[in-house]
């Protein structure tokens, strides 16, 4: 049977096991609520305590269970596992219920889409990079009326030294001061010093994370000082790791995931990628 999903030692399991089924209070499950992993054959994501009731028919089950995958009910083939990953039962009969099977909390309930043409079917619900997407020139952009840059462009004729800060505090009606250049190369060694290459991060204001690529001073085209390279996991960057006034190229990354950051707005630590496919408790009722 083809699973899509990442293979779990037999002690993570357990450790899973333990702690899926710790009374924790606060959980509230009535006698018959399951809390069951799903995986599916063609997706890499887990999906954590989903919620069932022993009293569910197969047949809900696999309604319930296509709010989340989008497989058809129809097309979807039911296995149950054990937490060592083995297979305890086929549940292919739409009429049985679920507890009929006898799952515990912990287990696996696996999908197996049988439709070849499923639109989850060769990653096209994970797999971005096979969605094709809207792009526009910079000449196009450049041409349009009404935009941002036409706007900044506009406010820069009218002041050279015009910039958002000086614009939102002007609409505060605050004098706008702007910031002191940086003449020290070692401006804010210290938060520097908090972070290395290949460290997870989060970066503030806007909570964006992403993973540390690069951690230095004395860049030439930057100003002086302490600098961090971040490649995000989502495309809120600025550029591809090069820098912009110059084109040097700090590390390696696709364009609009790159961005230099004083060290101040980044915090390392443990910030794993967010899992769109994730659940926590709230998401079932």
């Amino acid at each position: 049977m083809t699973n899509g999903a990442p293979h779990f030692k037999n002690t993570e399991l357990s450790a899973l096991r333990d702690y899926v089924t710790h009374d924790s209070g606060s959980l509230n499950k009535a006698d018959s609520t399951l809390l069951l992993m799903v995986t599916h054959s063609n997706l890499q994501a887990r999906f954590m305590e989903i919620r069932f009731d022993r009293y569910m028919t197969i047949l809900r089950v696999k309604e319930k269970l296509m709010t989340h995958v989008g497989s058809n009910v129809s097309t979807m083939s039911l296995s149950l596992k054990d937490w060592d990953g083995a297979v305890v039962a086929r549940m292919d009969d739409d009429a049985k219920m679920l507890g009929y099977y006898s799952p515990e909390d912990g287990w696996t309930i696996h999908i197996t889409d049988t439709d070849a043409n499923s639109a989850s079917a060769g990653g096209w619900l994970e797999d971005t990079s096979k969605v094709k997407k809207y792009e526009m020139s910079a000449e196009e952009y450049n041409a349009r009326e009404g935009t941002y840059r036409a706007w900044k462009m506009e406010q820069l004729a009218k002041d050279p030294t015009w910039c958002v800060e000086k614009h939102m505090a002007e609409k505060r009606g605050e004098v706008w001061v702007p910031p002191k250049k940086t003449e020290d190369d070692e401006h804010q060694a210290a938060e520097a010093a908090t972070c290395g290459v290949g460290d997870r991060c989060e970066v503030n204001p806007g909570g964006k994370r992403g993973e540390v690529m690069f951690v230095g001073n004395k860049v030439d085209g930057l100003p002086k000082g302490w600098w961090i390279g971040v490649k995000f996991d989502e495309p809120v960057g600025k550029n591809d790791g090069s820098v912009k006034k110059n084109g040097v190229r700090l590390f390696e990354c696709d364009d609009g995931y790159g961005s230099f950051q004083r060290p101040s707005n980044v915090t390392c630590g443990d910030y794993p990628v967010v899992d769109e496919f994730a659940f926590s408790d709230e998401d079932e009722i």
